[in-house]
């Protein structure tokens, strides 16, 4: 049997097919492919993890291992490839973050902030309507323009050696997270019943003027037994303490 696994949302796909082993197949399988697994991996770029994909820095820095690609490793699309990495629009180029930088918060993937970053696909202003990442390690306003390597998230980098990755995946609509999942699976996030959300006709969706509904943020799912997500945090805070 062969598994299908990809990581999405990201703008990273990792696809990972694992040999039958003996195992056989489901009668009136059309291909080898019986199962397709999605793990998302939100807010996070393709070049954040494999902007130098792939060549480590191989620093040496203490806790880092030392990662060497297999010479015939094909190219990809990254920041090197592009000429991205030191001619880069955003006014800001891109930096390495080490294992001690690994705390690192979410790219702003708000609907409309999203729309301005991609600047009519020019893709130049990631640091200008950025508002959602805070400082750090000294790298108070373009901290999203940071990126890791196989020296720091070698585990990645190793499946990336071992299995097919799609360095060009696109969604057809904007963030936040939920209207991601949702054009996934449907291929558009029209059409929604406002029974399917907790907050049913709020903010979460806009009249699409032919008395319809689209989703536009992060809604929750309407059978969701929590109430909030902060409640369930907090519920999940105390079954740990207790």
């Amino acid at each position: 049997m062969r598994v299908c696994i990809m990581l999405a949302r990201t703008v990273v796909a990792l696809t990972i097919a694992a040999s039958s082993g003996g195992i056989a197949l489901a009668a009136g399988s059309a291909t080898p492919i019986q199962h397709v697994v999605v793990i998302y991996q939100e807010n996070v770029s393709f070049d954040h993890y494999f902007g130098t994909y792939p060549l480590a820095a191989n620093t040496g820095a203490a806790g880092e291992p030392i990662f060497h690609a297999d010479p015939a490793t094909p190219s990809v699309n990254n920041l090197m490839a592009a000429g991205l990495l030191n001619h880069n629009p955003n006014g800001s180029n891109p930096f390495r973050l080490t294992r001690a930088q690994a705390a690192t918060c979410d790219q702003d993937h708000g609907y409309t902030d999203e729309q301005a970053m991609f600047d009519l696909g020019l893709m130049d202003n990631f640091l200008q309507f950025n508002s959602g990442c805070t400082p750090n390690e000294g790298h108070p306003n373009d901290l999203n323009m940071g990126y890791f390597d196989g020296n720091t998230v070698t585990a990645l980098w190793n499946y990336a050696q071992h299995f097919a990755m799609s360095d060009n995946s696109f969604n057809t609509g904007f963030g936040p997270s939920t209207p991601g999942v949702i054009d996934l699976i449907a291929g558009n996030t029209n059409g929604i019943d406002p029974a399917s959300v907790k907050d049913g006709a709020g903010s979460e969706l806009v009249d699409d003027g032919k008395g319809g509904l689209t989703l536009i943020d992060d809604a929750q799912p309407g059978n969701d037994d929590c109430d909030t997500r902060d409640n369930s945090r907090a519920q999940t805070k105390m079954s740990a303490i207790y």
